[in-house]
């Protein structure tokens, strides 16, 4: 089981992504636009680098459902490898079985 401190910084993260998120699409317009002038581009680089850093969505960390484990995470079944094993030993995940050769 993960921390619950680590578990909330990340939940924290996804509230400041959520809230940030147009402002730092239309900033990326602007910067990327071949109309801006020079001076908007760099007003709009000023504004982009104001903004917090965990707004940023490649600061997220994919983290188990259940247990908040970072590593061994599967994104497909949002679990991490521990728990996916449990889940589907139970027969809780259809159509996934335990190989055997």
């Amino acid at each position: 089981m993960a921390k619950t401190s680590m578990i909330n910084r990340e939940s924290k993260r996804l509230r400041i992504v959520k809230k940030y998120a147009t402002r730092r699409t239309e900033l990326k317009q602007i910067l990327a636009s071949p109309a801006t002038t020079e001076e908007q581009r760099q007003a709009a680089r000023r504004r982009f680098q104001s903004l917090p850093r965990d707004a940023s969505p490649c600061r997220i960390r994919q983290r188990c459902q259940i247990t908040g484990r970072p590593h061994g995470f599967y994104r497909k079944f949002g679990l991490g490898r521990n728990k996916l094993r449990e889940a589907a030993m139970q027969g809780f995940i259809p159509g996934l079985v335990k190989a055997s050769w």
